[in-house]
């Protein structure tokens, strides 16, 4: 009914950037918030940043000032643009978008997951 699929990620050294992207498909009517999780290995996963329908931005504070969430409603995509990395970013990355369907249900899709690595 709704897919979501992410790109981007990959290795890059600390300093660096990189710039994910995720575009949410099917039997959409509206997208209302989208946003970016992380989950590093023997943690709990975390939210990075978030965008709603009328652009209200958060972020989390160690990410603040480094990365940036934008959201293209005409493709119904959301981006990441992470500068600045350092290793503790290292991370599987997720999206998450919350969706108003044409049949008129409310869906939370996930998409597949990136990883991020930043290493010297």
């Amino acid at each position: 009914q709704v897919q979501v699929v992410q790109s981007g990620g990959g290795l890059v050294q600390p300093g660096g950037s990189l710039r994910l992207s995720c575009a949410a498909s099917g039997s959409i009517l509206k997208i209302y918030t989208m946003d970016w999780y992380r989950q590093a290995p023997g943690k709990q996963r975390e939210l990075v940043a978030g965008i709603t329908g009328s652009g209200i931005i958060n972020y989390v504070d160690s990410v603040k000032s480094r990365f940036t969430i934008s959201r293209d409603n005409t493709k119904n995509t959301v981006y990441l643009q992470m500068n600045s990395l350092k290793p503790e970013d290292t991370a599987l990355y997720y999206c998450n978008v919350q969706v108003w369907t044409t049949d008129w249900n409310s869906v939370n899709a996930w998409g597949q997951g990136t990883q991020v690595t930043v290493s010297s």
